[in-house]
């Protein structure tokens, strides 16, 4: 069986790169390697190193799953945040017969800028090729971006999501990514959010929907900047409380996303269960 490594990050899930793949898997027995440099968060005062790693692990997972569908085998891992030692890693640990680096255009590309290609090229005898593709064009998937924590399991916040997947256009599927921020810095509050996250991404999932998550900075604005760093998002949903008691809203929290990612934000209200109980 051949074995291709592919190094990949925001273009992942582009035409180009599963077009190539799907071309290899033809010619007979394939593996697929992927490889995803994690990236550093770009906003906050702080490094959240699990944060980052978990980002680029649902990045691999949704890769892997979209080459198991059309029948090619596949492993994955998140490499070093070096592309180029993340490269050679992965070589040294699975002794691919041919490497696929993706990257996107020439001036838009920090890894051409910093001759990711030719470096590796330089540094290894086996096959190199390059493919370019602008950010996930050609993906499969419209990816939704859910911002939501005490309200994630809301039935208005879910009953809007299959509104989104009923009116996607054939051909198409809509992916959930959905991000809960921690309400605190402490590991208790990181479980919290991931209990949260996990019982959300099931239901969802139960539900016919695909999805999947990450928690992120315990400041929703600074928890948004960043996934939308780690992924190409098509839209957002972000889901509180009222206003009398969603200090998101107090925060302005809608408009800042809106005028930071110039995407459209679809806010969800959702009554909390004292409210919805009567109680």
């Amino acid at each position: 069986m051949r074995t291709i490594l592919v190094v990949a990050n925001e273009t992942l899930a582009g035409g180009p790169l599963l077009e190539r793949a799907r071309a290899e898997a033809a010619s007979g027995d394939l593996r697929v390697v992927l490889c995803v440099p994690r990236r550093a968060a770009t906003h906050g005062n702080f490094n959240y190193a699990d944060n980052v790693f978990e980002a680029a692990q649902v990045r691999v997972d949704l890769a892997r799953g979209v080459l198991r569908e059309i029948g090619i085998d596949c492993i994955g891992e998140v490499g070093d945040p070096d592309p180029y030692a993340a490269t050679i890693d992965a070589i040294a640990e699975y002794d691919p017969d041919l490497i696929l680096i993706s990257t996107l255009p020439e001036g838009e590309s920090g890894w051409l800028a910093n001759s990711v290609v030719e470096r590796v090229s330089n540094a290894t005898e086996i096959p190199v090729e390059h493919i370019v593709s602008e950010q996930s064009a050609g993906s499969p998937f419209d990816v939704t971006l859910v911002v939501a924590n005490r309200t994630t399991n809301n039935d208005a916040l879910i009953s809007e999501l299959q509104t989104l997947v009923t009116s996607e256009p054939a051909g198409r599927e809509r992916l959930f990514v959905f991000l809960v921020p921690t309400e605190g810095g402490d590991g208790l509050a990181a479980k919290r959010a991931r209990a949260r996250l996990t019982q959300v991404v099931e239901r969802a999932q139960a539900q016919g929907m695909s999805a999947a998550g990450l928690i992120g900075d315990p400041d929703p604005y600074t928890a948004t900047m960043n996934a939308l760093a780690f992924f190409d998002v098509d839209d957002i949903v972000i889901s509180t409380y009222p206003q009398t008691r969603s200090g998101w809203l107090r925060a302005d929290l809608i408009e800042r996303v809106k005028k930071a990612s110039g995407l459209a934000v679809d806010h969800i209200v959702a009554e909390p269960a004292s409210v919805r109980s009567g109680a």
